[in-house]
């Protein structure tokens, strides 16, 4: 056991610039702690940028408009405003760590802003095409320069712990590599965890993304929102079953979708047609491949010449060359995948959760910004707002929080990832529930098919309940499996009350909005699970 001022739990943006933040004071003793390696996060796939008011032409009004359009009447307003309003100080701090935003040229300090989806104005600033890991290696290298931060890689988080007056005091966690449990004991505990995308069959997320932070937070009896709000990615690469995607500013640089037979489609669909938001855009490809009954459509960006995209997209433009195809002259196959959920771990305006000195950050939280549909490059500034606002809020509880001692522990594991399990050996269960995820609760749903779902997954979780009772031998497959089925369980149940479609959540039995359905707001504490 070992005892903490911060645990904080995932080292995406999120984590390490919180990290970074909270060990300014020499005092604070933190913990980081990542599922396998630092870098291995959604950070670091990410390619478009961060979304920020920069331009003499744009506005935060501008910037908050589209954020609302987007989020379709779910939006928290309060949170919006203030969020954009806070961007460039945060985008200022990245400029100081270090990192190099792409500029129009050498000799120029103006930046070259991209445009994306839902956006009135080019406000997205990047690194060429691969601005999630430029930043995160920067950061990560100020992390290693940290004498109070302790990194821990390969830790899996099982559970919180909490006492008595639901304070959260902590989380056990399976070392992977030693194949043991440790305990951390902690003042501040944070879930950075990321997002939920490997409960579905096709998604962009690294294989990491199992929704450890919200199952976690859900079994703690946290409040959960809105996790009925998935956003499918309409533009991932159709080779190979790979999760890379197609960066949606190619389509801000002029790339046109377009059926195998050449023809366009989006115009059917909305007045921005390709810079359309990613819902409309996933749901138009998903309509128009039922009716061809094929698997993927392709996106056209020959109009621009090899030099620009070579400089304005390497990564993506090397990447189909490994697959053969030279996109200044090849259509790129694409389809709509798993990307980001816009629900989570309901937080307040600094970051706090439902359970004392529990906060959530990124993805795995539930702010209020994102609403029903999240704008583009909103993530990586929400990570950044937040980061701030949990490192100022917190630092009131350790001056007056003082770890006890005594503490009793009511859970106990035993932890082999070598273990041969009657579930851990069933490689088809996994795939079973994913398989259900995307087939009735994906870009399209319906209540038969939400009810066929919801029942489904319950007997797979008495199931393992059932097994978990008997056994307290667990594997890192079997908690991932746990987490996806309680992450699949909340999708269902916030489908369930949602009564309409709106935003990325689209029921074809519930065809209009109802402005009388706010959040879905579930909860639950249940031991054994």
């Amino acid at each position: 056991m070992e005892k903490f001022d911060y645990l904080i739990i995932g080292s995406g943006l999120a984590g390490l610039s919180l990290a970074l933040k909270v060990s300014q004071d020499s005092n604070n003793k933190i913990a980081l702690v990542s599922k396998k390696t630092l870098s291995h996060s959604s950070t670091v796939k990410a390619q478009g940028g961060i979304a920020c008011v920069i331009d003499s032409q744009d506005s935060f009004i501008s910037h908050i408009h589209d954020t609302i359009k987007t989020g379709d009447g779910l939006c928290n307003e309060q949170v919006v405003n203030k969020l954009v309003v806070e961007a460039p100080i945060r985008i200022n701090e990245l400029i100081q760590y270090g990192v190099n935003f792409t500029k129009k040229d050498k000799d120029t300090s103006m930046f070259d802003l991209g445009l994306e989806g839902g956006h009135s104005h080019r406000r997205i600033l990047h690194c060429d095409d691969m601005t999630g890991l430029a930043i995160e290696t920067i950061l990560l290298n100020k992390i290693k320069q940290c004498n109070n931060i302790k990194i821990y890689e390969y830790y899996f988080g099982i559970d919180l712990i909490l006492d008595n007056h639901n304070t959260c005091i902590g989380a056990y966690f399976a070392n992977t590599v030693k194949n043991c449990i440790e305990i951390f004991i902690s003042k501040i505990t944070v879930l950075a965890c990321g997002g939920i995308g490997q409960a579905y069959l096709y998604t962009s997320n690294p294989d990491i993304s199992t929704g450890d932070g919200i199952a976690m937070a859900y079994r703690a009896g946290a409040n959960i929102a809105n996790m009925e709000f998935i956003q499918f990615h309409p533009t991932c690469l159709y080779i190979n079953n790979t999760s890379f995607l197609i960066s949606e500013a190619l389509r801000g640089e002029g790339g046109i979708l377009k059926l195998k037979n050449g023809s366009t489609f989006m115009h059917k669909y909305h007045v921005m047609k390709d810079l359309a938001p990613r819902d409309i855009i996933s749901r138009a490809i998903d309509t128009e491949l039922k009716k061809s009954n094929e698997t993927f459509v392709y996106l056209d960006i020959t109009s621009k010449n090899k030099d620009f995209l070579i400089k304005r997209f390497p990564n993506i433009y090397y990447k189909c060359l490994q697959y053969g195809i030279a996109i200044e002259k090849d259509y790129i196959p694409v389809q709509p995948v798993a990307h980001f959920v816009c629900g989570g771990v309901i937080i307040d305006e600094n970051g706090r959760t439902t359970i004392q000195n529990l906060y959530s950050v990124g993805e795995t939280a539930c702010s209020g910004l994102h609403g029903a549909n999240r704008l583009a490059s909103n993530s990586l500034l929400e990570c950044l707002v937040y980061a701030n606002r949990i490192s100022v809020d917190s630092a009131q509880f350790l001056k007056r929080y003082y770890l006890k001692n005594n503490i009793s522990f009511t859970k106990q594991y035993t932890f082999n990832n070598n273990s041969n399990s009657s579930i851990d050996i069933n490689p088809e269960l996994l795939l079973k529930i994913k398989s259900l995820a995307w087939t009735n609760l994906g870009i399209c749903r319906s209540n038969k098919q939400i009810t066929y779902a919801y029942n489904q997954i319950t007997i797979w979780k008495n199931e393992l309940k059932n097994y978990l009772r008997v056994s307290n031998k667990i594997t890192q497959n079997v908690l991932e499996l746990r987490n996806i089925i309680n992450i699949v369980e909340m999708i269902a149940k916030c489908s369930t009350i949602r009564k309409e479609s709106r935003g990325t959540y689209f029921n074809v039995d519930h065809l209009h909005t109802n402005s009388n359905i706010q959040n879905t707001i579930i909860n639950i504490a249940e031991e054994g699970i």
